[in-house]
């Protein structure tokens, strides 16, 4: 659920220092997995197939791809992340200080924490939104995946 708060472009920067809610539980099953392979090209035996995986390594299950899972941070919003009463877009500007740090296998849970680390200027009714993101895989201890995100607001009528 959204806040109903007076939050505009101009105004993101109050949100610094701010963790949201996380988002939902997503499941990171095997057919996911094989979509994501086909998508990209990137069969290697460790995503895709689970026999290989049981004869010539020590993991329990095939593992999801890094850039899956950073991949789900485009999709998957925070229930509570306020609504921008003036935004007209909001641009995927890049990410920065990516590191997979924990493998995460095919039946995994994971969901995002996001925390507001920065708001920037970057000229007249458009702010760049750095947030700290953590990838929690369900039942343990260490994030997947940390990133920066970055997003640029754009408010209406800006140039």
């Amino acid at each position: 659920m959204q806040e109903s708060i007076d939050l505009t472009v101009d105004t993101l920067a109050t949100l610094v220092g701010r963790e949201f809610a996380p988002t939902e539980w997503i499941t990171i099953d095997q057919p996911r997995i094989d979509q994501f392979a086909d998508c990209t090209g990137d069969h290697q035996f460790i995503h895709v197939d689970p026999q290989r995986v049981a004869r010539e390594t020590p993991f329990p299950r095939t593992l999801a791809h890094g850039f899956l899972l950073l991949s789900l941070a485009a999709g998957h919003r925070q229930r509570d992340f306020p609504k921008v009463q003036d935004v007209a877009l909001v641009l995927n500007y890049g990410m920065d200080r990516v590191r997979f740090t924990s493998p995460v296998f095919s039946g995994s849970r994971v969901r995002y924490h996001t925390r507001v680390v920065a708001a920037e200027p970057r000229g007249a009714g458009r702010v760049l939104l750095r947030q700290e993101a953590r990838l929690e895989v369900e039942g343990q201890d260490k994030p997947a995946l940390v990133a920066e995100l970055l997003a640029l607001y754009v408010a209406r009528g800006a140039d």
